[in-house]
C-alpha cells in the first residue's frame, strides 16, 4: 500500500458517488471492523463483483481515508476474515479539497461461496442485493458447492425436474418448500434436484420478496 499515490480524480469521485450505494457499490467511512467489512467482500464476490469507496460517508459526503491504518483493516479482511482470501484492487483518487478516497475493487469469484468470519467464529456466505449484504440461504451455498465439484452434463430430467421447470415458466419463481409440497419429495430429495439443475445453470436464485427463490437461468427464461 505504500505505493499507492493518489491521482486527481474529482469527476470520476462525484460520478461514482452520484450513482449512491447500489448492487455494485458500497461507500465505507468508518473503517473500524474486519470482520464487517469481510461480509461486503464475500457480497460482491458470491455476486458480480463491486467495489468499496472508502472515505465516503452513507450519504455521500467525502470525507476521506482517514490513515492508512484504514487500508490496512481492509487488507486484513480480504486476507483474514474472508474464506477464501481475496485479493482486491485498490487506487487512490484526491478530490478538490485534498481528500482522498480509496477505491477497493473486489471480482466475482470463480470459487463460491466466499465467506467471512462472524464475531462468534462462525463463517457465513454473502450476497449482494441492491445496496445491503444478505446472507445467502444454505441452499445456496449448497449449490455453489455442488456447482464446483460437479462436471458439466447433460441430464436426462426425471418427472420431478420437469415439474420444477413448468412451475418455474409458470409462476417465474418458487421457494423450496412450494416446490417440496408440489411434488410430494422430501427435502433433501428436492435440494438434490435443485442443486443438480443449478450446477449445470438450468436454474438460477433471485432475492424476491425478502427471500431467496429459485428462479429460471437467463439462458432458460
Amino acid at each position: 500500500m505504500k505505493d499507492l499515490r493518489p491521482i486527481k480524480g474529482r469527476y470520476y469521485l462525484q460520478r461514482l458517488i452520484a450513482e449512491g450505494e447500489h448492487e455494485h457499490q458500497d461507500f465505507k467511512f468508518a473503517i473500524s471492523d474486519a470482520r464487517k467489512i469481510a461480509r461486503s467482500i464475500s457480497a460482491f464476490a458470491n455476486h458480480d463483483g463491486g467495489s468499496l469507496l472508502i472515505g465516503v460517508k452513507d450519504n455521500g459526503v467525502i470525507a476521506g481515508v482517514r490513515n492508512e491504518e484504514d487500508i490496512y483493516v481492509v487488507e486484513q479482511a480480504a486476507a483474514m476474515y474472508c474464506r477464501p482470501e481475496q485479493h482486491l484492487d485498490f487506487k487512490a483518487y484526491k478530490a478538490d479539497d485534498g481528500a482522498v478516497v480509496i477505491r477497493a475493487s473486489i471480482e466475482p469469484s470463480d470459487v463460491r461461496p466466499v465467506q467471512a468470519q462472524d464475531t462468534d467464529g462462525r463463517w457465513c456466505a454473502y450476497y449482494r442485493v441492491a445496496d445491503e449484504n444478505i446472507m445467502a440461504s444454505p441452499l445456496m451455498v449448497k449449490s455453489w458447492k455442488r456447482k464446483m465439484t460437479s462436471e458439466p452434463i447433460v441430464l436426462s430430467l426425471s418427472e420431478a425436474e420437469n415439474m420444477l421447470l413448468h412451475i418455474l415458466r409458470e409462476s417465474e419463481s418458487v421457494t423450496l418448500e412450494l416446490f417440496m409440497r408440489e411434488a410430494r419429495l422430501s427435502r433433501q430429495a428436492a435440494e438434490d434436484i435443485i442443486t443438480r439443475l443449478y450446477a449445470i445453470d438450468v436454474i438460477d436464485f433471485a432475492f424476491i420478496e425478502r427471500e431467496f427463490r429459485l428462479i429460471l437461468s437467463s439462458d432458460n427464461q
